[in-house]
């Protein structure tokens, strides 16, 4: 690390973090730090570490060692311990600092977040990662919100970050990111309940057959299924929780929550279903096998 090197720490060190800091390691002028409470856990600490080390990326054995020189933060951990992050970094940051939130949580809680950070005089970022991260890694696009999302967003595309400022406001673009997730969770919880019914019948294919006429496109009869079941069955438990931020969402806007709170139980009940069958998500990926081996 150089004095002029740009300091990115990642706190968390996932799917979504481990991907960002890797690719943003191989940046010119870009010198990245990360912490992970996986480290604090013997029975993660050695895989967490190998991760980090692989990524090409510095490991920091705390939050406070991570941010003492840090210039921009990242925080890409849960959605249920989005909160606690923004609470336990607060008091940690100063000015000249930047916080990036990109946890998928409701509009209220990145507000609640931006008071913890700005309250050191750090700039509060709510960013709203509009894709799954690892098929365009970097390229994901990004929204920005709050009053420093233009200067955010122009330092970040410099990067190789497809980022895009929406609105000076914190909330907005988290309120973009949770009513899409309505829509996309909800669809691969409808894909789960239908190709697991259907294939019971034994009429998968001509339901299929007839979702592709009905949508012709989209792929429901070629890859599609998998993939949507796969998501859930990879990562419905992280899923799961951030529908329970999108439940916030729409009652804070003064409706019912319905749909939410479903699309949540099921993709908490897959999850729930492979557990109890011993099952471990793998890849190649085929729910119509997933599907068989949880009905013996």
């Amino acid at each position: 690390m150089t004095n002029s090197s740009t300091r990115i720490a990642l706190i968390g060190f996932g799917e979504a973090g481990g991907i960002l800091g890797a690719d943003l390691a191989k940046v010119a002028g870009v010198a990245v730090a990360a912490y992970d409470i996986k480290l604090d856990d013997p029975q993660t600490a050695s895989a967490m570490r190998a991760k980090i080390r692989e990524a090409q990326v510095e490991e920091r054995g705390s939050l406070e060692a991570l941010l003492a020189d840090a210039d921009i933060v990242i925080s890409a951990v849960t959605a249920s311990a989005a909160r606690g992050v923004a609470q336990a970094a607060g008091p940690k940051m100063r000015a000249g600092q930047s916080f990036l939130d990109i946890n998928s949580v409701a509009p209220e809680t990145k507000r609640a977040n931006a008071g913890d950070i700005e309250a050191s005089g750090a700039a509060y970022v709510d960013v709203a990662v509009m894709a799954p991260v690892p098929p365009k890694r970097l390229g994901v696009p990004m929204l920005l919100g709050g009053a420093s999302a233009d200067k955010m967003a122009e330092t970040l595309t410099n990067f190789g970050v497809n980022a895009r400022a929406v609105s000076t406001d914190v909330g907005y673009a988290s309120a973009i990111k949770m009513c899409r997730s309505i829509m996309i969770k909800g669809l691969e919880a409808l894909t789960v309940e239908c190709t697991m019914t259907a294939r019971h019948y034994g009429v998968e294919e001509p339901v299929l057959a007839s979702l592709q006429a009905s949508f012709p496109g989209m792929g429901w009869d070629g890859e599609l299924p998998d993939y949507l079941v796969s998501r859930v069955a990879e990562h419905g438990r992280r899923r799961a929780e951030e529908l329970r931020e999108v439940v916030v969402t729409v009652a804070d806007s003064g409706q019912e929550p319905r749909m939410a709170p479903a699309i949540a139980a099921a993709q908490d009940a897959l999850v729930d279903s492979m557990e109890e069958a011993g099952i471990a998500y793998e890849e190649p990926f085929s729910w119509r096998a997933l599907a068989d081996t949880l009905r013996r």
